[in-house]
């Protein structure tokens, strides 16, 4: 037996998928709109688990320009046929309308690590989609979305059969079920004569949970079990929050795991905040006599600590990739691609790092960053950043840069989304005390340190200190809790700068509009005139604790 602590995936890692091959167990999870898509880690004991690659190509044509915030690509399924993976997903592209504008792919792949087959499009009923390999024949699993007035935008779970080969619709699409609570990210498997639907329930907040249906029929009709698998929605003390979001696997003993997604809230004077935003959890699951899974600890509330029927295994270093070996080529696989330069755990917005912007070769042991559009773009934003996994942190870099202009910026960032970040920034400012008087174009003006907070009420200046010119300086900032802290080195010694920060703002559950991801830390620059302005870091390091 080993014995793991939830969450197994810490930090940003929501919407997890799991399946097993082999000796070896898989969880695809959701990336919203950041870089690399669809992350994948692996474990054998489901305790331990390492960066396994990720989904190469899952953006057609390689960005996700223009995307809203917590928009792209969610919920990703993941599944084995026997002989390959196969990943279906949606990419969506409007977030909190009627319309969620939605295109479902599919991609395969011998090895998760690596060659990824061009995304294909398949029906596009919603998003959550899955599918369901069974007796030779392939199911597609999806939510139907109304987006009509009167409609429900979780208008119940429907299935379509699709051709092995080309992954067109091989019939009608049926209707599976519908509740009048929400229900969403359905997953199917086939026990003992019956099918059994996994879902997700309530939504993926705090009313989070997980309820199972089943048919003797594929096509059903299924009958809802009476109770929840899984939740936390009726007890706030609980320490994994938002549970819900499930799938359940069988290990090579027999026995059964429930994979799910959850969150590990700060209590503000707020409200509960997830900084952290969802995280992977798994539990031990048991079947009753009567034909439904239950906790093997009992009750519907999830545990931290479990017991698993696995043989414990030496943990690696988790931001490792393992070697795999190199899958056989696909007829329809892309060409291979030669390896990032900045990879996991780096992460970055809406499309990958290209050296045009993110260089490591320019200056040796440095990233040269160049400066595109500014922080709340949905476009070009040069931004390198890592999960924050704990709630207790640490970010620190080193910066070189010579801003010439109040539009050249660059620096460490503490980041959630458009709508709420806090950065601290090497600058360009006017003389003390004088206006905008185009001073930059004369020469004139100094370097600064221009402390940023930015929420839904727009951003403020929370501090501006003067910097000697073109001087490395060391940044950082510290995260306890809901507070962030911000500083620099000054002859050797950390000068605080500002005063501290409300880092609960960065968080899935601050404000009123949708939010599905994670605060990082980063760096980044920023020149909007004509992005020729750069800045070198080196140094950068996160500690979470």
């Amino acid at each position: 037996m080993t014995l793991l602590h939830n969450p197994v995936i810490r930090g940003f890692a929501p919407d997890p998928s799991l399946v097993r091959v082999g000796d070896w167990y898989h969880v695809a999870t959701s990336s919203f709109e950041w870089f690399p898509t669809i992350p994948i880690h692996r474990s054998r004991d489901l305790a331990h688990w390492e960066y396994a690659g990720h989904v190469r190509g899952a953006a057609p044509g390689g960005s996700l320009a223009g995307v809203p915030d917590s928009g792209g690509i969610w919920a990703p399924s993941l599944s084995w046929d026997g002989e390959r993976f196969w990943v279906v997903y949606a990419v969506v592209r409007s977030v909190g309308t009627p319309y969620f504008d939605t295109d479902v792919y599919v991609s395969t792949a011998t090895d998760v690590s690596g060659g990824w087959t061009a995304p294909r499009r398949v029906a596009s009923h919603g998003f959550d989609p899955a599918l369901f390999h069974h007796e030779g024949r392939l199911w597609l699993l999806n939510l139907q979305n109304d987006h009509r007035p009167d409609g429900d935008r979780f208008a119940g779970i429907v299935l379509t059969e699709l051709d092995r080969g080309t992954l067109a619709p091989g019939g009608d699409t049926h209707l599976l079920l519908q509740h009048e609570r929400l229900i969403e990210g359905p997953k199917l498997l086939a026990k003992d004569g019956m099918f059994y639907l996994v879902l997700a329930e309530g939504g993926t907040g705090f009313e989070h949970g997980v309820r199972v249906a089943r048919s003797r029929a594929l096509t059903g009709p299924y009958e809802l079990d009476d109770r929840p698998l899984l939740t936390s929605r009726d007890d706030p003390s609980q320490p994994l929050q938002k549970a819900g979001h499930a799938e359940l696997v069988q290990t090579p003993s027999g026995d059964w795991v429930l994979s799910h997604l959850t969150a590990r809230p700060l209590h503000t004077p707020a409200g509960p905040r997830c900084t952290l935003g969802r995280e992977t959890a798994i539990q031990k699951v048991t079947w009753e006599p009567d034909g439904w899974p239950r906790l093997a600890h009992g009750g519907h509330h999830p545990a931290v600590e479990v017991d698993v029927p696995t043989t414990p295994m030496t943990p690696t270093t988790p931001t490792t990739p393992p070697t795999s070996p190199t899958p056989p080529k696909q007829a329809d696989a892309q060409p291979p691609t030669p390896p990032q330069p900045l990879s996991w755990p780096w992460s970055t917005l809406r499309s990958a790092p290209d050296p045009s912007w993110a260089d490591t070769g320019a200056r040796p042991g440095w990233i040269r960053l160049r400066g595109r559009h500014g922080p709340e773009s949905r476009w070009a934003h040069s931004l390198l950043a890592q999960r924050i996994t704990e709630h207790r942190a640490e970010a620190e870099v080193t910066v070189e840069a010579g801003p010439r202009t109040f539009t050249q910026a660059a620096g460490l960032v503490l980041w959630y989304n458009t709508e709420a970040y806090l950065s601290l920034d090497v600058t360009w400012a006017e003389p003390a005390g004088e206006g905008q008087h185009g001073q930059q174009w004369r020469g004139g003006g100094r370097t600064v340190l221009a402390l940023t907070e930015r929420d839904e009420d727009g951003t403020r200046q929370a501090a501006l200190v003067e910097v000697g010119t073109d001087v490395p300086l060391t940044l950082g900032a510290t995260v306890d809790g809901a507070e962030a802290r911000f500083w620099y080195l000054r002859d050797g010694v950390r000068t605080p700068i500002g005063p501290p920060l409300d880092f609960a703002r960065l968080s899935d559950d601050h404000g009123s509009r949708l939010r599905f991801t994670g605060a990082m830390a980063g760096i980044h620059a920023v020149d909007l005139v004509d992005a020729g302005f750069h800045a070198d870091f080196t140094g950068f390091r996160l500690i979470c604790r």
